[in-house]
């Protein structure tokens, strides 16, 4: 790829759409066999992690009223026997957890009406104990992913209480309560240059304490260079040879991916990646965003917000789509059809452009593919389905 992985990473450069106030009006779309809506429900954490991308923390939690309405739009955006992907961001989500409780009882009861199913989730640090808190993460109709980057001391370097204290040990007490009572999680692991060394190790101790599925994600912010995405490669065929001998029970999201396409297994659909067309993110004020990843601290020149505010419409049928993926260098890739470098958000922040990637998400997902194949050389499809 021609892009420089040396240079540093876009926050933001233009925006998608033109910021009229109120939706573009356009025809209405047909309803989506699935949606997804992500809910901001506060902009407050209780950790002060250095590679946030979330914005800046304040005590702004989503009214009851922005929330239910969202869902109410959602919903009435998805067609009958279609799917709501319903999910929960921050800041630090289980701060509201009393909210999130209160949402998925509205959420359900409002699906059952209409006769959509409701899938929910959320990402939590897994450091908040409250009762509320517990309840909503042992709950059996979520989706729950924990954060913990692998070794504890890798972990503490990035992922600290306010007063500069490490957050490891409070997370990897509640994965162990959460697999003491069978609950059924996924661990996000934030990849950074500073931590490629010693991601194989970080994959094989979360392997050990119970973990039996594992979300590798890119710190897309960070500066990348040349050698960083070399190590990268090496510290992915590591990580294969690692999932590889955990298989079937254990999971590891950027081989499965390619297994599934490699092997022609059927892979569920998503609403993920929509950004802003089939998938909406809500800000705590209302505002509208292609993707949780792009809220932000939700400021008035935030060039990613969509046209409008919760309360403008009945349904999202009427945001504008954003333009397609059509990269020139993709264009002729021989593994085009197999990478997930159409992610418009992962783009925008390294590129500036939804439309095109840039060499660090060109190389891992070469990486991962050429990694999963190995694997399946030697393994049946059965074992990676």
């Amino acid at each position: 790829m021609a892009v420089d992985m040396a240079s540093d990473p876009v926050v933001s450069r233009g925006g998608l759409w033109p910021l009229t106030g109120a939706c573009a009006r356009i025809p209405a779309r047909a309803l989506h066999a699935r949606f997804g809506l992500v809910l901001m429900v506060t902009h407050a954490c209780n950790l002060r992690c250095t590679y946030c991308y979330a914005g800046a923390k304040s005590a702004r939690a989503m009214p009851d009223d922005v929330a239910t309405k969202a869902i109410d739009r959602a919903l009435a955006s998805v067609e009958q026997g279609g799917v709501l992907e319903l999910g929960f961001f921050g800041g630090e989500p289980l701060l509201e957890a009393a909210l999130i409780s209160r949402l998925l009882g509205y959420a359900r009861e409002r699906a059952r009406a209409r006769r959509v199913k409701l899938s929910a989730g959320l990402t939590t640090n897994g450091t908040v104990w409250t009762a509320d808190a517990w309840s909503v993460m042992s709950r059996p109709d979520v989706d729950l992913a924990v954060s913990h980057d692998g070794l504890p001391e890798v972990h503490n370097r990035h992922r600290r209480h306010a007063d500069g204290a490490g957050s490891s040990a409070r997370v990897i007490a509640t994965m162990r309560r959460l697999c003491a009572i069978g609950k059924e999680f996924r661990v996000v692991m934030v990849v950074r240059p500073d931590n490629v060394p010693l991601l194989s190790a970080g994959v094989l101790f979360l392997r050990a304490l119970g973990v039996r599925c594992i979300e590798p994600s890119l710190d897309l912010w960070a500066r990348w260079t040349p050698d960083d995405v070399r190590q990268l490669e090496g510290a992915v065929g590591r990580c294969a040879r690692i999932w590889r001998d955990g298989l079937p029970e254990f999971s590891v999201s950027w081989f499965d991916q390619k297994a599934a396409h490699l092997a022609r297994v059927p892979m569920a659909d998503t609403a993920r990646c929509g950004f802003g067309e089939g998938e909406v993110a809500v800000a705590p004020s209302g505002r509208l965003y292609p993707c949780e990843r792009l809220i932000g601290a939700d400021e008035d020149g935030n060039l990613m917000r969509l046209p409008g505010h919760v309360f403008d419409s009945d349904d999202f049928l009427q945001l504008d789509a954003p333009p397609p993926c059509r990269s020139v260098e993709c264009a002729g890739c021989a593994v085009r059809a197999m990478c997930n470098t159409d992610c418009r958000c992962s783009n925008y922040v390294r590129t500036g452009d939804a439309t095109r990637p840039d060499g660090l998400l060109c190389a891992l997902n070469r990486a991962c593919l050429r990694e999963a194949a190995k694997v399946l050389a030697d393994a049946p499809p059965a074992a990676v389905a």
